[in-house]
């Protein structure tokens, strides 16, 4: 019986570099297929020439065991192949349904698109993800994960024979995860065939039934899941092993640097941001504070409250070092001595086609500015020691931002805000989309920043990572905080049990 897929040498350059050399997959019907490797491995080069996004490339791939040239995206899906993006490509301007049937409306007898159909079928696709939200409802209001959810209900729609997932949960909550499995399982089931790029170690030995694993655009091997383990994954990952995912150094607790006392944020019509109900909880120097929570439950917002994004809307007291302060804007924050890495490093946290250097230099343009002009000497300096800092991989500080690995942005992301020589440092999803290498060093830089005695709140949706890097966690529930635990306690059973206190809820 020929396999679904086979893809066998293939080799991909760009100019000089070699990003992928001599790679073989194989993908039978019904199976979950975990693709791994580190950032730069050569995962998304392979994926997008099964694709269609990359037409110029050796080797064959044969589908149902006949040779065919994937030329195009349009050319993929005619022959079943789809690709869930772990960048979001959609138009938040239009709506759901209309994101849905971008490229293959459904037309009437008139020729003109057929609203009503395309809103029928899309309501019926979002049933089955167990997401209750309108077809008819604009993309942009809805939160990261939300979008996530929707584009792999688009692919789902295509009825594809091949799905690819890059990181289909890198912006959702544990429960849609599990719903997530569900539908996977199901389309299993029936046959389909499915490539599953995680980071999440965790997610590989629930959902998938085989590994192939990629080091620097080669193949290491593959391995069924039942016949391997933690450390063999990471270790052929990375050529090394990983003895301590979450390497945190013995930080003396200084003094409160930050009291927040009953924190409110009122839901505004048209807006993603969810409400906050009577948030209070302190921050010390040299402490990591982890907020855990579902999707949806208020932990972004009370970052942006606190870098003052949400200054019409938002109630209660602030006190920095024992003083009442007022931030009503991001500027006010920065001059408080705070600093806000988003969770959309790409949307929202970098200027993609700027260099390194440029992102750097964002929130010090006037430091660096003498009367008119730009003091471009002290400003490429600073680049230079905070690369070095930082460990960023790169030729030099004009290296455009879109041509990093995952960590890689996001340690510019960090660079940046560490510049302005913050007091309190705000994480959301620091490790979202990056590597389990670069997740190592990204704990590494916090404990080390910890030490400095500067105060870190971290926002993370995975449970081992919160547990692992915080000296102290609290729980919400929507827009309530609903725990306090120490590291020492916590465990992923407590936290997901206060996770889902709603209010009236019995203890």
């Amino acid at each position: 019986m020929d396999k679904l897929l086979r893809m066998r040498g293939i080799g991909k350059s760009f100019g000089p570099v070699r990003a992928l050399n001599d790679v073989d997959l194989e993908l039978d019907k019904g199976e979950v297929l975990a693709l791994m490797g580190e950032n730069g491995a050569g995962k998304s080069t392979l994926m997008n020439v099964l694709s269609g996004a990359l037409v110029h490339y050796e080797g064959d791939i044969f589908i149902d065991g006949k040779r065919e040239q994937v030329g195009s995206p349009i050319a993929a899906r005619a022959l079943g192949i789809a690709k869930i993006h772990q960048e979001l490509q959609m138009a938040k301007e239009l709506s759901i349904a209309e994101n849905m049937f971008m490229g293959r409306e459904k037309v009437g007898k008139l020729g003109m698109v057929d609203k009503r159909a395309q809103e029928e079928e899309a309501a019926r696709y979002l049933e089955m993800m167990d997401l209750d939200l309108s077809p008819k409802r604009q993309l942009k209001t809805l939160r990261v994960g939300e979008q996530q959810m929707v584009e792999i209900a688009k692919a789902i729609s295509l009825n594809a024979r091949i799905l690819i997932m890059d990181e289909p949960t890198s912006a959702i909550s544990k429960a849609e995860t599990e719903q997530l499995f569900r539908v996977i399982r199901r389309l299993a089931a029936d046959g389909v065939g499915i490539i599953y790029i995680t980071h999440r170690l965790e997610e590989v030995f629930e959902i998938a039934d085989r590994l192939t694993i990629l080091r620097d655009g080669e193949l290491i091997g593959s391995v069924m899941t039942k016949e391997t383990d933690r450390d063999q994954i990471i270790s052929m990952m990375v050529g090394r092993e990983i003895r301590d995912m979450y390497p945190k150094n013995k930080v003396a607790i200084g003094a409160e640097i930050l009291r927040v006392e009953h924190l409110n944020l009122k839901e505004r019509q048209g807006s993603s941001a969810r409400p906050l109900h009577d948030v209070s909880f302190r921050l010390h120097r040299g402490e990591v504070l982890g907020i855990g929570g579902l999707l949806g439950a208020g932990r972004s917002e009370i970052l942006e409250c606190l870098f003052g994004v949400h200054p019409q809307n938002s109630s209660g007291d602030i006190y920095v070092d024992g003083e009442k302060v007022e931030i009503r804007s991001p500027g006010d924050a920065i001059a408080q001595g705070f600093s806000f890495a988003t969770e959309d490093r790409k949307g929202k946290g970098l200027v993609m086609l700027r260099s390194i250097g440029e992102n750097m230099s964002l929130p010090l343009l006037k430091h660096f500015t003498k009367r008119i002009f730009m003091d471009t000497q002290a400003e490429e300096a600073a680049w230079d020691v905070q690369m070095q800092a930082m460990r960023i991989k790169a030729r030099d500080a004009r290296t455009l931002c879109q041509a990093l690995s995952g960590g890689n942005q996001q340690k510019v992301v960090l660079g940046r805000w560490l510049m302005t020589k913050p007091r309190v440092l705000l994480l959301d999803e620091p490790t979202r989309g990056i590597d389990v290498g670069a997740k190592a060093e990204i704990y590494q830089l916090i404990t080390e920043l910890a030490g400095q005695g500067i105060g870190i709140i971290v926002i993370s949706s995975e449970l081992p990572e919160i547990i692992g890097i915080s000296d102290r966690i609290i729980t919400l529930c929507e827009g309530r905080v609903t725990g306090e635990f120490l590291q020492e306690e916590a465990t992923q059973e407590k936290l997901l049990y206060a996770a889902t206190l709603r209010e009236g809820a019995s203890a």
